[in-house]
């Protein structure tokens, strides 16, 4: 869960030119932040880096920004001086912008201004009570009776898949319904770094955007991903890999193919993947014997950690690890982001599904084996 709310990370947006000081393009906002302290403002460059551009202090309880012109829309962060609650963003295009700081709560800041703005506040309203629901959830997974409780574990599973599915679908929407904001531009680098959508899906949603959009420096990242990751995209040949067993032999993806195959990216340390582990033990028992071979790829750190979890959850099946956490060579490869990630292959080593789970991924097996 912990990857779920990627906070825009990783984004070049366009945020350039000269101040304009009227009045059209300001930000005034209250404040409840201590008389005569610091508001940092800066922008993205085309890195993704923060670049200041400016330092107003709070006076009477207000703080007036001069914004800088733009001829698409920019990315505003302001940083409060002493306040390690975090940033406000904003987007800016060439408009004014009114609302209320709080300082002690920056996540029930409200500030309005152009449409994109405002639907910034629609998307981060939505993300705060996504966050809110994420964590009761984390909760219930925390519970030591899922390992020995099979049922309790596939209903949190069913209801953890539901509140993926209900934050997937607001996201596409708001971007297929806003092809040229960049709010969308950037709700779509989050659904990158969260790596729970075929990349098929996402050129779509990308070719979807408009040309600004997709001409910003986030925007050029995005058709980078695609185009790097094509090779890893279903109907793709999966990549042939080679690393040790828990026995110190090696062993290739080649080698453990069978009629369909399973990769699975996982670590002993991840709770989630040991969750799903159930399941997939379920569904190797139930079509090993038919043809379905799995190959776990582990991101663990140590040996023992690592073959302690393959004996404590039964995983029967192939195993290798380069024990080098998310610098593993074949999860770079595989463009592996989050974990459990899972690609599915028939038996000529196609890519034919990616990040299935539960009985979606055991349906999809029982497909391809003619069952």
């Amino acid at each position: 869960m912990k990857k779920l709310f990627l906070l825009f990370t990783s984004l070049g947006l366009i945020a350039c030119g000269s101040k304009n000081n009227d009045n059209d393009n300001t930000l005034m906002a209250s404040i409840d932040a201590e008389e005569g302290s610091a508001v940092y403002f800066s922008t993205l460059n085309d890195n993704g880096s923060p670049e200041p551009k400016d330092t107003v202090l709070v006076k009477d309880g207000k703080i007036n920004l001069a914004l800088p012109k733009t001829d698409y829309q920019g990315l505003g962060i302001l940083k409060l001086e002493n306040n390690a609650n975090g940033n406000v963003l904003f987007v800016y295009e060439n408009e004014k912008i009114e609302g209320e700081i709080h300082a002690d709560s920056l996540s029930k800041t409200d500030l309005k201004g152009g449409d994109n703005q405002d639907l910034l506040q629609e998307y981060m309203h939505f993300l705060n009570k996504q966050q809110k629901a994420g964590k009761a959830l984390s909760e219930k997974f925390r519970n030591p009776e899922l390992q020995e409780n099979p049922a309790l574990a596939s209903q949190l599973n069913e209801e953890r898949d539901a509140f993926i599915e209900k934050e997937s679908k607001f996201r596409k929407e708001l971007i297929k319904n806003n092809p040229n904001s960049l709010v969308s531009v950037m709700i779509l680098s989050d659904m990158l770094n969260m790596n729970r959508s075929s990349l098929p899906e996402i050129k779509s949603l990308y070719e979807g955007l408009s040309d600004k959009a997709q001409s910003t420096p986030a925007g050029k990242r995005i058709a980078t991903f695609i185009k790097t990751n094509e090779a890893t995209s279903e109907g793709s040949m999966a990549p042939d890999f080679t690393a040790k067993t828990p026995e110190g032999e090696d062993l290739s993806l080649k080698d453990a193919m069978g009629e369909v195959t399973l990769i699975d990216f996982w670590a002993a340390w991840c709770k989630p993947c040991r969750m799903e582990n159930p399941n997939v033990v379920k569904m190797y028992n139930k079509y090993h014997d038919k043809g379905l071979n799995i190959i776990g790829v582990s991101l663990d750190k140590t040996k023992d950690a690592w073959v302690k979890a393959i004996e404590d959850d039964q995983l029967d099946w192939y195993h290798v690890s380069n024990l080098k956490y998310w610098n593993d060579p074949i999860a770079k490869m595989y463009q592996v982001r989050s974990i459990p990630s899972t690609f599915l292959l028939d038996k000529d080593g196609k890519i034919v599904a990616k990040n299935l789970r539960g009985q979606a991924l055991e349906n999809k097996v029982a497909e391809l084996l003619g069952e």
